[in-house]
């Protein structure tokens, strides 16, 4: 008697979704936003350190922004990403310091980054930093923020797209 060698993967059903042709399908509108604030006076590289860090702090606390594990046409497995885009945005001090009252009184899951973060060289040191300093007194240089597209609308009002 001659066995079948077990499947190594398990079979597709016939029920998973059909990729529609790119020309065919319909625009995906999200009723979420997720966007990063950065203060216009950072160094290139600093603007993308701090985004980094921040957009780090939303998907972890905000587990449905993270979409599922890619796969190439060879098998091989990447990490999840987000399932939307991620909007940067600039502004002055004083833009990212009224972003940031409004994100606090519209309780929008938020992440900062102050000016002092860019001295230590790890998560506590980090941590610490942020805990020493009253929330009106943060020489923040970013902020990233979840929420309903009108509301994250509202908290960046003043900023303009990065360029």
């Amino acid at each position: 008697m001659n066995a079948e060698p077990l499947p190594t993967e398990p079979a597709r059903v016939a029920t998973e979704p059909v990729l529609a042709e790119p020309a065919l399908a319909e625009p995906v509108r999200f009723d979420t936003k997720i966007a990063v604030l950065l203060r216009e006076d950072l160094e290139p590289w600093q603007r993308l350190n701090v985004t980094a860090f921040l957009v780090s702090g939303i998907g972890p606390s905000v587990p449905e922004v993270i979409g599922e594990p890619y796969e190439d046409a060879d098998g091989t497995g990447y990490l999840p990403m987000f399932r939307q885009p991620v909007l940067v945005f600039q502004g002055t001090k004083e833009t990212l310091t009224a972003a940031h009252a409004r994100t606090l009184s519209r309780a929008l899951p938020r992440a900062l980054f102050t000016s002092d973060l860019f001295t230590t060289g790890n998560d506590r040191d980090n941590r610490a930093a942020v805990r020493a300093v009253p929330t009106a007194e943060l020489d923040l240089v970013g902020l990233a923020v979840y929420g309903p597209r009108n509301a994250v609308d509202k908290v960046l009002k003043g900023a303009r797209m990065h360029p």
